[in-house]
């Protein structure tokens, strides 16, 4: 299948299943409001109505990982007793997540229009720092990204935005553009004893960058909120000596 034909068919899911969410609601055949997260089934099939709806997944209060992993880490924040200083790759829902549960969050997004949209939704966070980084046309991209429709845009300086804060992070989330390289750049910038959450880490493309890394791995698959299928988020862990 073509990428033209997998972004057609994939459009055509996220309309579907919006309007059937919008049909259930109306005829009260759905809740309004999110089940509680403990009932994961129910959780799940009412967020597959919200498919790349951020402002929704915020208010369901879900970041865009598998269940396991949000649960990994939100226990893993909680018991923190200074809160987490966090850098992230691609923003959205995660971010508004992240503000809740952290002391203080960065996160870098490549797409100024989404940036844009997101914006009223972490403006009453005042601990989250939005960055926008657009990638450059470039016929040789030095930092180039695997996601199609992406060919020649170089992501140098979206991967380089970690760097422009200063000190450790805690935490950093990897679930944007460049994935490799920003794994590459986060490892020397995480913090004593620090956590890295990067998803979708089952591609193949991915798994080189985690292999060196040289942290340890911890692989949580199954559902996650708004996808119809099951997924993988992995957990990389720094050790404290």
């Amino acid at each position: 299948m073509s990428r033209s034909w997998v972004s057609t068919a994939k459009g055509a899911y996220v309309g579907v299943a919006r309007g059937s969410g919008k049909a259930l609601e109306a005829t009260r055949l759905m809740p309004t409001e999110a089940p509680e997260r403990e009932h994961r089934t129910r959780h799940w099939l009412y967020t597959l109505t919200h498919v790349y709806d951020s402002s929704a997944l915020a208010r369901i209060d879900v970041p865009w990982w598998t269940y396991r992993a949000i649960d990994v880490v939100e226990t893993w924040l909680g018991s923190r007793t200074v809160p987490a200083r966090v850098f992230e790759f691609g923003s959205g829902a995660s971010t508004a997540w992240l503000a809740q549960r952290s002391g203080e969050v960065h996160s870098v997004e490549h797409h100024a229009e989404f940036a844009a949209s997101i914006g009223p939704l972490l403006s009453p966070f005042a601990n989250v720092m939005l960055h926008v980084e657009p990638p450059v046309a470039s016929p040789n991209p030095q930092t180039p990204s695997a996601k199609e429709d992406y060919a020649g845009l170089d992501f140098t300086a979206y991967v380089s935005t970690i760097d422009v804060v200063d000190g450790d992070f805690d935490l950093v989330v990897i679930d944007g553009r460049a994935r490799e390289a920003c794994l590459d750049r986060a490892v020397p910038r995480l913090a004593p004893g620090g956590l890295v959450v990067f998803d979708n880490s089952r591609r193949r493309r991915y798994r080189e960058a985690i292999a060196r890394s040289g942290l340890k791995e911890q692989v949580l698959t199954g559902l996650t909120p708004t996808l119809p299928y099951s997924e993988q988020t992995s957990l990389l862990y720094r050790g404290r000596g």
